[in-house]
């Protein structure tokens, strides 16, 4: 790395629930720079969830996105000719980076007329702890439990 790493510039928070993580949730849901219809999208998928749960979606939508933030990830290193699936803690920033990926990407996947309704369906299942997003996180900490033997590897 030859040059000083880029500075991160501060997120500004939303304008409805004034959270600096909703803000970053919308940059990951957002296409083409659409960040007004994806606003949208969120707000819309939340207050589906509001009306499905009786509850207030963005707690739910919180529950969620805990629920499926992983801890342990496996990462590949080659050594000796061969190559080691290794668990590492996972980064802090990664953590959330890696679970809201994941909850969009399952969330495009579902069966669902528009992507608010895909959202809003992947929100309640993730914060039940089910769901294509809570399974990919299941399979990694699974993953990483099977590779525990090559921890020693770890850098």
């Amino acid at each position: 790395m030859r040059k000083a790493q880029a500075k991160k510039l501060p997120l500004a928070p939303d304008p409805r629930f004034n959270d600096k993580l909703v803000t970053r949730f919308v940059n990951n849901l957002m296409w083409q720079g659409k960040k007004s219809v994806a606003l949208t999208i969120f707000y819309d998928a939340v207050d589906r969830v509001a009306k499905t749960t009786n509850e207030d979606g963005y707690e739910i939508w919180r529950r969620a996105l805990a629920n499926v933030t992983p801890s342990v990830e496996v990462r590949s290193r080659r050594i000796g000719g061969a190559t080691f699936q290794i668990p590492t803690e996972v980064r802090p920033d990664r953590k959330i980076s890696l679970s809201m990926k994941w909850l969009i990407r399952y969330a495009r996947e579902r069966n669902g007329k528009s992507m608010a309704e895909k959202l809003a369906g992947e929100i309640v299942a993730a914060s039940k702890g089910e769901g294509a997003a809570f399974k990919k996180k299941e399979d990694t900490h699974r993953m990483a439990d099977a590779n525990k033997a090559f921890s020693h590897f770890r850098i």
